[in-house]
């Protein structure tokens, strides 16, 4: 009589995180800059991308009824950074590995073994992507929205002078903070994790994401530096019109990539 055999399914394992400090931030961003030096000639068509993305901003910023969301906007494209990154890290990787580098190579985490870890890491963060705004709208219309319709002047004429404007900016400020931790926990070494493909496997989105989660947990003050940075330097690029991303969102990229190298056993 032959036995019945079982089949366990594979368990999503995280990977081992080590500890890592300011001169590992240090390092990354330095190893970041002299990635963008050797590459950006590659790159060349993303910043028409991203000149047409603050285009695009700036003129929803004249429209009566969309300029409220323009701060969220801005302040959410922090929550989706590390996956519209993902290009970024893929160029990293194959530098860092020797092999050759060209503006296509930006668009292979979408076609290779990454591609459906990435279609679930995407999902989750562009879901938080849309509870951020609709909590801020939500914020907005129970604060603010009360004191009557405002034009674009008078919206930041209010936010700033009325009781209703600030209550609406501590709020705000606090959720979206929450939010922000959030993306940094489960989105900083998850999305490079799945990127860095091995014997044509990628890693689950699982298991990236609770190695980014533990890393996080490890290293908190150096992980809300980094998140610090982030946020600073991504305010910095947007000013004026959002031109200066055009260095700002590869520099980070590839600096991501080299933290995660520092945080996270591969």
């Amino acid at each position: 009589m032959l036995e019945a055999s079982h089949v366990i399914p594979d368990q999503p394992e995280p990977a081992a995180v080590r500890d890592i400090g300011a001169e590992d931030v240090r390092w990354a961003l330095r190893q970041g800059w002299a990635d963008f030096r050797a590459m950006r000639g590659d790159l060349l068509f993303l910043p028409f991308l991203y000149a047409a993305v603050g285009f695009l901003a700036s003129a929803l910023a004249f429209n009566r009824d969309l300029f409220v969301l323009i701060f969220p906007l801005a302040g959410g494209f922090a929550l989706v950074g590390p996956l519209a990154a993902a290009g970024f890290y893929e160029l990293s990787r194959r530098r860092e590995a020797g092999e050759p580098t060209s503006w296509w190579n930006f668009f292979a985490p979408l076609k290779g073994p990454a591609r459906l870890p990435l279609a679930v890491l995407a999902a989750i963060m562009v879901g938080l992507f849309i509870g951020w705004i609709m909590s801020a709208q939500a914020i907005y219309l129970n604060t603010l929205a009360k004191t009557g319709p405002h034009t674009p002047s008078g919206f930041l004429a209010s936010l700033f002078s009325t009781p209703e404007g600030w209550t609406m900016i501590l709020l705000g400020n606090a959720v979206g903070a929450g939010f922000a931790l959030v993306a940094l926990a489960i989105g900083a070494f998850s999305i490079p994790m799945v990127v860095d493909v091995k014997d044509g496997r990628a890693s689950d989105p699982v298991s990236a994401i609770l190695t980014s989660i533990n890393a996080f947990r490890r290293n908190p003050k150096s992980m809300l530096v980094w998140g610090a940075i982030v946020a600073g330097l991504l305010v910095a690029g947007s000013i004026p019109f959002f031109l200066g991303l055009m260095v700002v969102l590869p520099v980070l990229g590839y600096a991501s990539w080299h933290l995660y190298s520092r945080a996270v056993e591969r």
